[in-house]
Formats: C-alpha cells, sequence, structure tokens
C-alpha cells in the first residue's frame, strides 16, 4: 500500500506552470476503489494514488504524453494521454 493521499493531491496544491491529470475510474458506470499509475512516454512507473472513495485521482506532472493505469480489484486498464503544460487533462476509465 502506497502512503500517497486517497485521491492524489489536493487542487489546492496545484504548482503555477504544472500540469495536471485528473479523472475517475468506474466499473459499469459506478465509481470503483483501486490504484491509479502515472507511467511516462516509455513506461516508466512516475507515480501512483488510490482513488477516492468515489473513484477520482489526480496528478501534478509536466506536458507530455503519459500512460494512466488503473488497477483495481480483477482488472486493470490503460489510457494514453496528451497532456499539455499548465493545462487540464482529465480521464475517465472504465475498467
Amino acid at each position: 500500500m502506497c502512503g500517497a493521499k486517497p485521491g492524489g493531491p489536493d487542487a489546492a496544491t496545484a504548482v503555477a506552470g504544472r500540469t495536471t491529470i485528473q479523472g475517475s475510474v468506474t466499473r459499469d458506470g459506478e465509481p470503483v476503489s483501486g490504484y491509479v499509475r502515472l507511467l511516462d512516454s516509455t513506461g516508466e512507473f512516475t507515480a501512483e494514488v488510490p482513488t477516492s472513495a468515489s473513484g477520482q485521482f489526480r496528478f501534478y506532472a509536466a506536458g507530455g504524453t503519459w500512460t494512466v493505469r488503473a488497477l483495481v480489484p480483477g482488472a486493470s486498464a490503460d489510457r494514453r494521454v496528451v497532456a499539455e503544460q499548465g493545462g487540464l487533462t482529465e480521464v475517465t476509465i472504465a475498467v
């Protein structure tokens, strides 16, 4: 179990100029608890957060191409995203 806050860092802690990648994890349209990993463009592990009770997650990163991987009991799913520097990228992952 990682020591990260469920859902990822608070939006209030955003760093100016950082990219925000956030979203939710669902199964059959309902929020699901688990973990979400952020992998860089080469597939290297960068960060991991547990989802909140409502399936939410958030990462702060640099702009670029990322893979967001949801890991929940009995399933996993990846979403590739291209995030703009300083922008907000919303990701919904259905497992």
